[in-house]
């Protein structure tokens, strides 16, 4: 298939859309002028894992489109469920007590299935404007309890929370904070909880206990009059794929207890069987004060993101302020009909099959992991479930990164890319995984395999030959 072209009346000839492109869209965390030189690659259509490009080329999607095709492409009934929704009613704003059936029903299924306490939704556009939505209640939150020096907040190195004006300050990775003036003052940041490089190595216990001291230290510093609350993922997703020790979740949320401070627990990547159960803190019996949720959510058919909001903060905010007057935070398209429609409707296929075929292929794809530790690149591997990642070092017994002048992350890029499979290739040499829940195991076979292959390739660059050890 040939590249379409476009004939706006101020272009003379043939305008093809890679022209349009590189002229007016901007591409969300992408070098501008990488972009122009580079190119879009752009895709036309996708079935079950695979997609296609406009040269009709055929590529098995191993990521997930960015975290979230959970349920694969082209699912009829998720597609029948927004069409039916359009032409019901295609919009309806959650203003004046206004409301409509889908976003009710989604509200109230979402609660039925979220960790205890849970008990009220707000719905969002994503993962970022729902980590923005809590930050704003939070601080209202402290307000109406009369702590309103409760300000600070904390999060993880390498962590992602969103893209926003707060939730970037948030994320902990330089290139959401390199010329934006980010971390404001009162976002800071503790260790990760990195298994693969922390000094007492793959020791759960000293992993946990660390995150805890950690966390522990800071409220020391700040003054746990100051500190309103802390914020992770179950794994550390856009960091690379970070998977703490089981355990981890429940401490953290116990020290949270403890501290007097409210835990955010950002389940946009996890959630909705990512990490196997419904929601990664199941696996711990975690009930968080906030939960913000996107991606899965809706399986990135329609955009939406809900937060959760547990029923003492949730009260507090109520009695805080008079009947009549309105607490002031809201979007035009909160609880939008289409998007909760087509939310219920992926909610079914994940009860209804999804979660259980996604367990199935995560055992398959942690036994390839593990086969792969063996490959002369590979430091570390790890998973949960449905998402995983290879860490690549030149030197093994070191745990050395490559040099970033070799830019390890833009030659996987192209030879994964050469090899038909889409997956994340994270600058400080890390492949991420994220394959669909509907993943067959010999899809997942073909994932491991063109990546493999990828390696192999890789290993062959006389620039990476020569900086192994």
């Amino acid at each position: 298939m040939q590249d379409a072209i476009l004939t706006p009346q101020s272009a003379p000839g043939n305008y093809s859309l890679v022209d349009a492109d590189r002229a007016h869209l901007i591409h969300p965390v992408t070098s501008f002028r990488g972009h122009e030189q580079h190119g879009v690659r752009m895709l036309t259509h996708g079935k079950g894992m695979w997609l296609a490009d406009a040269q009709g080329r055929q590529v098995l999607d191993g990521f997930a489109g960015l975290w979230c095709v959970n349920v694969g492409y082209g699912v009829d009934s998720v597609v029948e469920a927004a069409t039916e929704q359009l032409r019901a009613l295609p919009y309806a704003t959650g203003y004046f007590h206004f409301g409509s059936e889908p976003a009710i029903r989604l509200a109230d299924k979402l609660t039925s299935i979220a960790p205890a306490g849970l008990d009220h939704v707000f719905f969002t556009l994503g993962g970022s404007d729902a980590v923005d939505s809590a930050i704003r209640y939070i601080t209202h939150y402290f307000n109406a309890v009369g702590k309103p020096d409760k300000k600070q907040f904390i999060a993880l190195e390498w962590g992602y929370h969103g893209s926003s004006s707060n939730g970037a300050g948030m994320t902990a990775l330089p290139v959401f904070h390199r010329g934006f003036d980010l971390p404001r003052a009162w976002q800071h940041h503790i260790p990760s909880p990195y298994p693969y490089r922390h000094p007492q190595g793959h020791d759960d216990a000293a992993v946990i206990a660390s995150s805890v001291a950690a966390l522990e230290a800071k409220v020391a510093e700040l003054g746990a009059d100051k500190v309103a609350a802390f914020f992770c993922e179950p794994i550390q997703g856009s960091g690379g794929v970070i998977v703490p020790p089981v355990g981890w979740l429940k401490a953290m949320r116990e020290a949270c207890t403890r501290l007097g401070i409210l835990m955010l627990v950002d389940e946009v990547i996890t959630g909705f069987g990512r990490t196997g159960p419904m929601f990664a803190c199941d696996a711990e019996g975690v009930s968080p004060d906030f939960m913000t949720l996107a991606k899965g959510l809706t399986a990135g058919y329609v955009p939406m993101g809900a937060m959760l909001m547990a029923d003492h903060v949730y009260q507090a905010i109520a009695d805080a302020a008079p009947a009549a007057q309105p607490i002031g935070h809201g979007f035009t398209y909160s609880g939008h009909p289409v998007s909760a429609a087509v939310a219920l409707e992926v909610l079914r296929l994940y009860e209804d099959g999804l979660l259980e075929n996604g367990v199935l292929a995560g055992q398959r794809f942690a036994r390839h992991l593990e086969r792969l530790r063996a490959h002369p690149l590979v430091g570390d591997t790890r998973s949960r479930g449905m998402v995983g990642a290879i860490e690549l070092v030149c030197d093994k017994q070191a745990k050395t990164l490559f040099d970033s002048a070799l830019d390890v992350a833009g030659h996987l890029t192209r030879l994964t890319w050469d090899n038909a499979v889409v997956v994340r290739c994270f600058a400080q040499g890390v492949i991420g995984f994220a394959p669909a829940l509907c993943c067959t195991e010999a899809e997942m076979d073909e994932i491991v395999a063109r990546v493999e292959k990828s390696l192999d390739q890789l290993l062959e660059l006389p620039d990476i030959r020569a900086a192994m050890r």
